[in-house]
């Protein structure tokens, strides 16, 4: 007797990648296409709420912390959602605590907090960073 199981192949979802406006509506366009992908692949809202303050967190610090955002990259395949953000600049991204009277300075600590990794990796023309995230079900 053969049994009949079917077996689900991974197939890698198309990565996106965002042209970010060099403008303080680069973290808003980031979120919506963001999401937009991932409600396109079945994840419900609940599951997207880390990953898109994270998106925000990294492309407002790309916004004033770096030189020039230009993209975003997004890459899922078998559960592990990868985003990575590009700047032109060369300064590197410092994990700092922030005292509790700063209002601000708490973006990378977020991203940290949230995400199951990031970085930073240098590259021609600047650097990304990135943040990785375990999100099954998609």
């Amino acid at each position: 007797m053969t049994a009949n199981i079917s077996q689900r192949t991974a197939v890698p979802v198309a990565p996106l990648t965002v042209l970010l406006p060099d403008d303080v509506t680069a973290p808003a366009r980031a979120r919506y296409e963001v999401r937009s992908m991932l409600l396109g692949l079945g994840l419900d809202e609940v599951q997207l709420d880390d990953v898109l303050l994270a998106v925000s967190e990294l492309v407002t610090n790309a916004f004033e912390h770096g030189e020039c955002p230009q993209r975003l990259e997004l890459s899922y395949f078998e559960g592990q959602l990868t985003l990575r953000v590009h700047d032109s600049g060369s300064k590197v991204p410092e994990l700092r605590a922030p005292s509790p009277a700063e209002a601000r300075s708490r973006g990378l600590v977020l991203v940290q907090a949230l995400s199951e990794d990031w970085g930073f990796e240098c590259c021609p023309g600047g650097k990304f960073v990135w943040a990785v995230f375990r999100i099954p079900g998609a």
